[in-house]
Formats: structure tokens, sequence, C-alpha cells
């Protein structure tokens, strides 16, 4: 299954993942941690171990880099 990550602020990223993929094999797969994003469906956060169901999606960062 192909979908469109796109990272709030940051970039868009076209990820291959197995039918049976979830939602945190996405965020995995745009090198960030299930722990620092929430994932949004439609503007709905939906929960990491969900399947996924869509074609696209918005991943908000939540944590970011600390102070240089």
């Amino acid at each position: 299954m192909d979908v469109t990550v796109e990272v709030v602020g940051e970039e868009t990223h076209e990820v291959t993942v197995e039918d049976d993929g979830t939602y945190a094999d996405l965020v995995k797969a745009v090198d960030l941690s299930p722990h620092e994003v929430s994932v949004l469906v439609d503007g709905t956060p939906v929960p990491e171990d969900q399947p996924i169901e869509v074609d696209r999606v918005k991943v908000l960062r939540l944590i970011k880099g600390g102070r240089d």
C-alpha cells in the first residue's frame, strides 16, 4: 500500500507499507518515533496500532530538537 505522509511544517514522503501495516509503521518509515508524534487522518488523531485505512495522513511532531 502506498501512503502519502505529510510531516506538518516539514516535508512530505511517499511511503510503501504492507497491506496490514499500522500507523506506527508509517511513522517509523519517515524516521520518527511514535512517542514524539501524533498521526492525523482527516484532522483526527488515530491510535498508532490501528491498521492503515487511508492513502494520505498528516504527522504532527509534538517534540522537536532542543536549544542549540
